[in-house]
């Protein structure tokens, strides 16, 4: 599979059969397609499984970013572990205890902890109390999650050298607000390139509206995975 771009393409869509089509289209040239909180609580375990045949078989990144206490939380984490995704994350603010329960809860799945959603800036930090900048919340979240079993983070492409540091080559880092030159930014507040963010330490791209809101998904695809192979 290292012909496939390192993408996650977000399948936001109004119906299942909508999210599938996109599936279909992206995986020849993507590696992961991501079932989101929205798609998930209407369609369930269908979302999973389809997205996972209709792309052939690409890795599935589960993006329910669970927050509770902890003992809920692995709870949700063993009943979502049978759907067998490859990522699966929870907030990274939710605490120590929150994650360790979730990484203990199911060990075959990557457990991802979100640091600072890339909706937020900096403005929006202080108003809900999260000591900043963006870029320290992050790397300080980072490094907590790291230590309590989280195998992958999920941070802005504008903090992810920062994290990249703070926990070392063995994390996947998976960076939303991404977006291609020219683009627009929808409701992301802290983006960069694809190009940009892989060449900062990202592993894993999440790219939604400028795959699945072009008319020709399957070449918005192609040339997103084709511009990043070239690189």
């Amino acid at each position: 599979m290292s012909n496939l771009a390192p993408v996650a393409v977000a399948l936001d869509a109004p119906d299942l059969d909508r999210a599938l089509a996109w599936a279909k289209a992206a995986g020849p040239y993507v590696s992961t397609v991501k079932v989101g909180l929205e798609v998930f609580l209407r369609d369930g375990a269908d979302a999973v499984s389809g997205a996972r045949e209709a792309s052939g078989g690409r890795d599935v990144f589960l993006d329910l970013k669970l927050h509770d206490i902890p003992n809920t939380v692995a709870g949700a984490v063993r009943s979502v572990a049978r759907l067998a995704p490859t990522y699966l994350t929870v907030h990274a603010s939710g605490g120590t205890a929150m994650i360790r329960a979730a990484a203990d809860a199911a060990p075959e799945v990557n457990i991802v902890a979100v640091t600072v959603l890339t909706s937020m800036a900096e403005a929006d930090l202080a108003a809900v109390g999260l000591a900043g900048p963006s870029i320290e919340a992050a790397r300080r979240l980072a490094g907590l999650a790291v230590a309590a079993g989280a195998r992958a983070i999920v941070c802005s492409p504008r903090e992810v050298a920062a994290v990249r540091a703070e926990v070392g080559p063995g994390i996947v880092l998976i960076t939303p607000g991404v977006r291609p030159a020219g683009a627009a930014l929808g409701d992301q507040s802290r983006v960069a390139t694809p190009e940009r963010a892989l060449a900062d330490g990202a592993d894993l791209l999440v790219i939604g509206r400028p795959i699945t809101g072009a008319a020709d998904v399957a070449e918005a695809a192609r040339t997103i995975a084709a511009g990043l192979a070239a690189r």
